[in-house]
């Protein structure tokens, strides 16, 4: 990369809060043959060649390990290129410059990095010659028109103040973290409108759009110059329909404009928002609902998986899963995109993988945050819970480290690439390795820190936790979860290993070890829906039938109703359809009281919430602290409507062969999937008829194809079946 012959740059003295924008002017006087931009910082950057937007990249270069990786990107410039030329590039704090990161320190401890860029212009004219035109002291900085800027902050930008630029300095940070641009841009993807204006009984001025999204707002006004638009954002309104913003913590998320003078349109450069409503907090007079709309933004991905069904509370629950996953793929796998978080955590990431990939092609955008895992994970095998990583979280981390093995496995069995997992099979063995070294009991994984079955509701009734954390963790045995993660990712290894023809029998010996131990350990401690769950999914049980029906009755007994967080819900559905017990699957996924997927859809969701009461019958909150309403980890759910209630699953990796199977109830009149594998569609549609049940197969591959326990093996093409209830 040409980058490599550039200097960062800086604004002299500038602290870390001011928002720099860089300038070049340069001319050109004979004809381009092409024209190239290099450029990245330590921040988010806008880049304008003659006030002309460079590239579709949004809060580019994106977040990465920045110690070690820091993306740089490549920009086809010649069609913005004219004879005297200025570019401007803008740098704000974005996810770099965060304080609870290492990567900002200075070796001054109370100093934090100041917005720094690297760029270098690349022209090559048709007469052969070429200009170079790299960061150094002949470019130009000064104080943007965005006085505030930050992830959580928002953006504050004042129009109206004037621009005054001196040389800039170059400046001493490392070059070998440069690497060319791996992950899917973020771009803007869709436009959405309020669907309602109105007044709350606080006579705040509150625009609904509908759908809680992420991503930012746009308006387009006439104003006088000094006026001022200020806007909060929020994903609720409280119990009586006023706006609430308390779940966002720390994070302000607003934008406040000082406005120029006359007609005048602005969307936020270097940030984003989670939200559903807006309030305008303050606004010129002219001021109306018509003058602003919202921007949706996600990671570039191609759409391939799609749910319908009869019931119209069903289709909502899967779109706003689908919306989850919009909101959550920004750049990074995260958690939830509105508060003072908005982390890569990987538990929610591996929990969620096999539905997202289901729905999108998230090929590329895992590459990159695997990689990212990678240059995360320890010396000591130790993979961090958060990715890009950060320091303010404990080691251990059973099922959110495991995502090192899930993961990879997961895309490999989606789209046929080996490449993910013969990258991460080191990662993957390191992690392994690691297990031992601080577990308290041999072939087991015990006595370590982890978040167990998250937010579980299988506390027995007057438990009284000593912690608020252990409150939020269930009931489940943490050694007891956190060994049968440490199987299935030793499984993992085996089978990788199997792949890539390496010699794996000292883990198939440590596999059966783990097995024996968990057996003699657990087998007669199973208790919690999720402990159950746990040794059923990860064959780990020696009469799993016995088990199965045991978490069956037990499902029955608390009235029908789920009791997982998050490492059991993932699963369970999937577990009670393997032996036999679809009905019980059905009736959790169609119940509409709480606990249930449906319960929020009732409450007028429109995307996946974090807590199953996050908003209580009542119309109160389960918490302020930590109550996201667009947390995708409880969506996992789709997967088993894919795969088990459509029954579309590989029969082969990439699902170079398929198998469906699909496994229909009376209380549903109708469902399809549909997949647009690396192979081509796939299509399951069943319907209830006046005489049984018709389905309708659509295949590109070989497929095993079974209905009402019949098998029967079909070529690429569309098939009617029909089964006699």
């Amino acid at each position: 990369m040409l980058i490599q012959n550039a200097s960062w740059i800086r604004m002299k003295d500038a602290v870390s809060t001011i928002v720099p924008v860089f300038r070049k002017q340069f001319e050109t006087s004979k004809k381009i043959r092409s024209a190239e931009l290099e450029v990245t910082c330590d921040g988010v950057y806008e880049a304008v060649l003659n006030k002309k937007r460079v590239g579709e990249f949004i809060l580019a270069p994106g977040w990465t390990e920045y110690s070690k990786r820091l993306q740089v990107q490549t920009y086809d410039i010649s069609s913005l290129l004219c004879g005297d030329n200025t570019l401007d590039i803008t740098v704000g704090n974005g996810w770099f410059r965060r304080t609870n990161a290492p990567w900002t320190k200075t070796k001054n401890p109370d100093e934090f990095l100041p917005a720094m860029l690297i760029a270098v212009i690349h022209i090559m004219y048709e007469d052969g010659t070429e200009a170079v035109i790299p960061t150094d002291q002949s470019w130009q900085v000064s104080e943007s028109t965005i006085t505030l800027s930050g992830i959580f902050i928002g953006e504050d930008v004042d129009m109206t103040k004037a621009l005054s630029f001196q040389a800039a300095e170059v400046c001493d940070y490392p070059k070998t973290i440069l690497i060319p641009q791996e992950g899917a841009e973020v771009h803007e993807q869709e436009r959405l409108y309020p669907c309602k204006s109105f007044r709350t009984q606080k006579n705040e001025w509150v625009l609904d759009f509908g759908q809680n999204m992420t991503g930012y707002m746009f308006f387009e006004m006439d104003a006088h110059a000094g006026e001022k638009l200020s806007i909060s954002t929020a994903e609720v309104l409280d119990k009586d329909g006023n706006f609430y913003t308390a779940n966002y913590r720390s994070a302000r998320s607003q934008l406040h404009y000082i406005c120029s003078e006359g007609h005048q349109s602005y969307k936020p450069k270097l940030t984003f928002f989670g939200f559903r409503y807006v309030r305008i907090d303050e606004a010129p007079e002219a001021f109306t609902a018509e003058n602003i709309h919202a921007i949706v933004l996600h990671s570039e991905m191609k759409r391939t998986g799609w749910l319908d069904s009869s019931d119209t509370m069903l289709n909502q629950l899967f779109s706003n899963i689908l919306w989850g996953q919009k909101g959550n793929y920004l750049d990074i796998p995260t958690d939830c995109p509105q508060r003072d978080e908005r982390y890569g955590w990987t538990g929610d990431g591996q929990i969620f993988c096999k539905a997202g990939t289901y729905q999108y092609d998230v090929r590329q955008f895992f590459k990159k945050w695997l990689n990212d895992m990678k240059a995360a994970q320890h010396d000591n095998g130790w993979v961090p819970e958060v990715i890009p990583s950060l320091t303010a979280y404990q080691p251990g981390g059973a099922a959110w480290s495991d995502a090192v093995t899930i993961i990879p496995w997961q895309l490999y069995e989606t789209y046929g690439d080996i490449s993910f997992v013969s990258d991460m099979y080191d990662a993957m063995k390191k992690w392994i390795a690691y297990i031992p070294t601080v577990s308290k009991t041999p072939d087991l994984f015990t006595g370590c820190w982890t978040y167990g079955d998250w937010l579980a509701l299988d506390h027995p009734e007057g438990y009284v936790p000593p912690t608020i954390e252990l409150s939020k963790r269930g009931y489940s045995n943490d050694d007891l979860v956190c060994s049968a993660f440490y199987a299935n990712s030793v499984h993992i290894v085996i089978r990788v290993g199997k792949l890539l023809g390496q010699d794996v029998s000292e883990y198939e010996k440590l596999y059966e070890r783990i097995k024996k131990a968990y057996t003699k350990t657990f087998a007669n401690r199973l208790n919690t829906q999720t402990e159950k769950v746990l040794t059923l999914h990860f064959n780990l049980s020696e009469n799993p039938e016995a088990l199965a029906d045991s978490l069956a009755q037990q499902i029955r007994d608390c009235g029908m109703k789920l009791q997982t967080g998050l490492l059991g819900t993932p699963y369970l559905l999937h577990e009670l359809s393997r032996y036999g017990y679809s009905d019980i699957a059905w009736s959790l996924l169609l119940r509409k009281e709480y606990p249930s997927w449906l319960y929020s859809v009732s409450k007028g969701a429109t995307t996946v919430w974090e807590h199953w009461d996050g908003i209580k019958p009542d119309g109160t909150f389960w918490d302020d602290d930590m109550n996201s309403y667009n947390h995708y980890a409880y969506a996992s759910v789709a997967d088993w409507v894919f795969g088990v209630a459509c029954g579309i699953k590989p029969a082969a990796p990439g699902f170079a062969k398929a198998r469906i199977e699909p496994h229909p109830d009376k209380r549903l009149n109708s469902l399809s999937a549909v997949l647009d594998t690396v192979h081509g569609r796939i299509r399951s549609f069943w319907k209830y008829t006046d005489t049984g049940i018709r389905y309708e197969i659509e295949t590109p591959v070989e497929t095993e194809v079974i209905i009402g326990g019949a098998s029967k093996t079909v070529g690429k093409g569309n098939y009617i079946f029909g089964e006699t209830i």
